[in-house]
């Protein structure tokens, strides 16, 4: 597996992954495909200037235009101040091969090594059980349900944390 950062060229996997009905069943629903150009530039902005880590999955380095899916942790506004958040999403013909984990698990450590972002939060829908598994195998800790807004649609989530510095568990 590799992680790459996302680029201009990706909007194709994003509107395979954020407007099908499939993909976005935990999330509230498929977004427009018309908002997904903006939105990969917007990333990818972030992600050259370092303010996000936006990850495309590639499940074989010998074949880098194949995309999985995406894993990010970003910084955003929470109830108590800015809060680092981490999430991945993973296409279907992909999900069980345990790709979302090991990118997850990738950028944790990462976080770690460099000691950045502090405490991260994952928000899956109370329904997500293969994300609700990444995160108790990772070693978050559940802090309980939570609405969350995501694509202005409120969900009903398990909120899980982690410090990657002090509880990242070796693999």
């Amino acid at each position: 597996m590799l992680l790459r950062d996302v680029t201009h060229d990706d909007v194709d996997a994003y509107v395979r992954m954020r407007c099908d009905p499939v993909m976005m069943a935990e999330l509230g629903g498929p977004l427009p495909a018309g908002g997904m150009a903006d939105k990969v530039r917007r990333d990818a902005r972030q992600a050259a200037d370092g303010t996000a880590w936006i990850k495309m999955i590639v499940p074989d380095p010998r074949t880098p235009g194949e995309v999985a899916g995406t894993v990010t942790v970003w910084t955003h506004d929470g109830d108590d101040g800015p809060m680092s958040e981490i999430g991945w999403m993973v296409l279907p013909r992909y999900q069980g091969r345990g790709l979302g984990g090991r990118a997850a698990r990738a950028l944790l450590e990462r976080a770690r090594d460099e000691d950045r972002w502090g405490e991260m939060h994952a928000f899956p829908a109370t329904t997500n059980a293969a994300s609700n598994g990444i995160c108790r195998s990772l070693g978050f800790r559940f802090v309980g349900e939570r609405e969350v807004e995501f694509a202005g649609r409120m969900l009903r989530t398990n909120h899980w944390e982690i410090t990657p510095r002090a509880d990242l568990t070796p693999e």
